[in-house]
């Protein structure tokens, strides 16, 4: 088993006991107690894990904490570039799309700079800044106002009065935690409201979020796991997930991590 397979498979224990120990691990997978000590030392410091005496455990997170932008831009850097990538194929040229705050959605943002045509709304300072950086006299971009929140997103009253003015074809929605029971979620109530007006002026809901999404729950519903046409992630998600999602209608795109990135092509 290579130390990849080993480590997702650790990660579903954790995952779905709430917490494992090297001892148990070792025996299961027939390797020594480094080797699965370092096993847990990657997946903690890709913030998957909290690593405890003697094994690990679920990383706590309350339904209100909110990382910055700077903190949640350092974890699953990987899943979040292939996540982006794939998801970039889904804009056509000369379309109108609308992108939520997150670092998810400004990773996409950094493969859309050379598609032609784009008109883009955004409430994210980052995602806005991608494209002010690469000007093109073919792409108009609207950025709501807004209070601004840890995350870097434009919330408040401000920003869904802009929003329920306009209308895309569809909107790529980055998620704090989503769900079976509350869905797409977040913990910033203002946040969820704003994101709820981004859903609600496009045709089409694209989510992208990465596999350790899946059990967190923030305070807030944007919108239920069946709202989503397609939900961009990583082959971390768990096989029981995927087929939850599938009956929902839900199209499951699975980004590919080991795939050289591809630049989107028209």
């Amino acid at each position: 088993m290579l130390a990849q397979q080993r480590q997702d498979a650790i990660l579903a224990r954790v995952r779905a006991t709430g917490g494992v120990r090297v001892s148990d691990l070792v025996a299961e997978f027939g390797v020594s107690d480094m080797t699965i000590r370092r096993d847990l030392e990657a997946l903690a410091d890709r913030g998957l894990l909290a690593k405890v005496h003697g094994g690990a455990t679920r990383v706590p997170a309350g339904a209100t904490d909110e990382p910055g932008f700077a903190a949640k831009s350092a974890r699953q850097r990987a899943e979040k570039a292939a996540i982006a990538a794939r998801a970039a194929r889904l804009v056509a040229p000369g379309t109108a799309i609308a992108l939520s705050a997150g670092t998810t959605t400004a990773e996409l943002a950094r493969r859309l700079v050379d598609v032609p045509g784009l008109t883009v709304v955004t409430n994210s300072v980052p995602v806005a800044d991608v494209f002010h950086r690469a000007d093109r006299p073919d792409r108009a971009v609207i950025l709501t106002g807004g209070v601004r929140t840890p995350s870097d997103a434009l919330v408040g009253p401000v920003a869904v009065a802009a929003l329920r003015a306009l209308h895309v074809d569809q909107v790529f929605l980055g998620v704090h935690g989503m769900t079976a029971r509350a869905g797409f979620t977040t913990p910033n109530l203002l946040e969820a409201e704003t994101d709820r007006a981004l859903v609600a002026a496009a045709e089409r809901l694209v989510v992208v979020a990465d596999a350790t999404k899946w059990g967190t729950v923030g305070i807030a519903s944007i919108a239920p796991l069946a709202a989503a046409h397609v939900l961009v992630t990583d082959a971390g998600l768990a096989g029981p997930v995927r087929a939850q999602i599938a009956e929902l209608g839900t199209r499951l795109l699975l980004a590919d991590i080991a795939e050289p990135e591809r630049r989107h092509r028209p």
